[in-house]
């Protein structure tokens, strides 16, 4: 053990000498679960150089902890949380938290009362931060979780001013990616499946589009665009309504793989071949893009290094409140295939 110094060590000093933050230490002094275990020696370390004696009522009052996350759903339709990206998130998120021993709790909210009962609930102790998914531009869930003070990462964000703390992925650049191999290959009528336009990835997608088209001096005006909303069913149908307006349309890009799957049906109906008459791209990379016929050429979302930016995020804000929100946001790489 280090000798004792003739003042009373601090917390914080314990941190700075170990190289971590304030929460960390609290942590490991209270033996909770999520921390590396070579972090865990480097505090201890501290603490012995150091001589650091917790202060057992402070240590009570930290070791407050449920060792619990939520991840909330907030998306309004039930039906969408059977479309493959929530899967894929929950797996992901699931995946990294498995490695720190934290309780991961998944909910599902859709209306006002909804959201003030989760606060409610989560604002008690129950979990330690939440993570949230499918975020629309009005929602007040986040502020709401910021009011009260909870650690909270989005996955996505409302708009380009989020002030939460998110992880994303790059849409407008993986959309211009998209629309950049559709040229190359010669394509000049290209039209744009979107999601929902009150979500910002939606507009990030469609940006990414039109930018493209726009530097080609190509249309990517309104007539060429359909408003879906990530599903299979809307695909279908806003596929049938851009061949009703653009007959010569010869590419399309849809914003979910899902989207692009039923817009595969829809060319089929129509005795479109595809690539030969008209190329399709999605977005995602689900495992579902390898499942259709053809596969699909797409975007691929970093999935998992996306969950474990999140709960990094998250278990760094339940460790050091202190510690301002942070935004990352990571590339996407097309992946090309039969159908492009």
């Amino acid at each position: 053990m280090g000798r004792r110094r003739p003042d009373t060590p601090t917390l914080e000093e314990v941190a700075a000498r170990a190289g971590v933050g304030r929460g960390t230490v609290s942590r490991v002094v209270n033996n909770a679960a999520g921390v590396k275990e070579s972090t865990r020696r480097a505090v201890r370390e501290a603490i012995a150089e150091l001589g650091y004696v917790p202060n057992l009522a402070a240590r009570s009052l930290a070791g407050r902890r449920a060792d619990a996350v939520a991840l909330a759903m907030t998306e309004r339709d039930w039906r969408l949380f059977g479309e493959p990206f929530f899967a894929e998130t929950v797996h992901s998120v699931g995946d990294a938290l498995a490695e720190t021993g934290v309780q991961l709790l998944l909910t599902l909210i859709r209306t006002d009362d909804e959201r003030k009962r989760f606060v409610e609930y989560a604002r008690g102790g129950r979990v330690d931060g939440v993570l949230l998914v499918s975020v629309r531009a009005d929602d007040p869930l986040p502020d709401m979780l910021a009011e009260a003070r909870l650690p909270t990462v989005l996955l996505g964000r409302r708009s380009a001013a989020e002030r939460v703390a998110y992880v994303d992925a790059d849409n407008t650049g993986g959309a211009r990616d998209a629309v950049a191999h559709l040229l190359g290959r010669g394509r000049t009528a290209i039209a744009a499946i979107t999601g929902p336009l009150d979500m910002y990835v939606a507009q990030c997608r469609l940006n990414g589009y039109r930018e493209a088209l726009e530097r080609a001096g190509l249309d990517g005006g309104p007539s060429w665009t359909a408003e879906g909303d990530f599903t299979e069913a809307s695909g279908r149908r806003a596929m049938a309504e851009l061949l009703a307006r653009h007959p010569d349309v010869d590419a399309v890009l849809a914003a979910s793989d899902t989207t692009a799957a039923g817009a595969l049906t829809a060319l089929r109906e129509a005795g479109r071949r595809v690539p030969e008459d008209v190329a399709v791209i999605g977005f995602d990379d689900f495992p579902l893009a390898r499942d259709t016929v053809p596969q699909l050429t797409t975007v691929r979302q970093p999935m998992a290094e996306m969950g474990r930016a999140m709960v990094r995020l998250l278990l760094a804000e339940t460790d050091d409140h202190r510690t301002a929100p942070r935004h990352v946001v990571l590339p996407t790489e097309l992946v090309i295939r039969e159908s492009a």
